[in-house]
């Protein structure tokens, strides 16, 4: 029961409080660049999501069985990043293989991933934050969905800015940024919610 517990904090606390993209920052460049229509959003969030676990089944070995056995800590980043850019390859070549659709649907935000910063950063994290494996897998899952999540309620903020009369100083980047800074204030309302959760 207790881990069990544990393992619903994680999640939560990844998707709704500790969002990679609204409150660390992380993976900032899809959010912006990605989140102007809704199938482009759910679709690079979806994508990111199977990537950022696929990168912790095969890091977190990586690093405890690996890495540090030899000696070898200090090249995390490199390995890391070296292991991500080799997934997502071997990801968009499994799909333009057995599934042409979905990779033609996916397109150019595939390869995307490989520079996604978040991908690199819940690995890390997750080494860093002391997490077993399966406590790394929900982390991930959760880092993931809140990612989704982020990029699906900021596709909706947008086109409804579209729709909008702004100001001929805001518009563009400037009122786009103010909106992701309202989504991140509102995001910050989640810490109690989960630190009281099993209270």
């Amino acid at each position: 029961m207790e881990l069990f517990k544990s393992l619903i904090v994680i999640l939560l606390s990844s998707v709704l409080l500790n969002n990679y993209v609204l409150s660390r920052f992380l993976g900032i460049c899809p959010f912006l660049g990605v989140s102007k229509k809704l199938d482009q959003a759910v679709g690079m969030g979806v994508s990111v999501t199977a990537v950022m676990l696929l990168a912790t089944a095969v890091t977190w070995p990586i690093q405890y069985f690996v890495l540090e056995r030899f000696g070898l800590g200090y090249t995390q980043t490199i390995v890391f990043i070296l292991v991500i850019a080799a997934l997502v390859q071997m990801l968009e070549n499994l799909l333009k293989k057995f599934s042409p659709s979905l990779h033609k649907g996916l397109g150019v935000y595939l390869p995307l991933i490989t520079t996604n910063c978040a991908v690199l950063g819940v690995a890390i994290n997750n080494i860093t934050d002391g997490y077993n494996f399966l406590e790394s897998m929900v982390s991930s899952l959760g880092v993931g969905l809140g990612f989704l999540l982020a990029m699906v309620l900021f596709s909706g903020v947008r086109s409804r800015i579209d729709e909008s009369e702004v100001p001929e100083s805001f518009k563009g980047l400037a009122v786009t940024l103010i909106a992701a800074s309202f989504i991140s204030l509102a995001f910050m309302g989640f810490a109690g919610i989960v630190d009281n959760l099993f209270a």
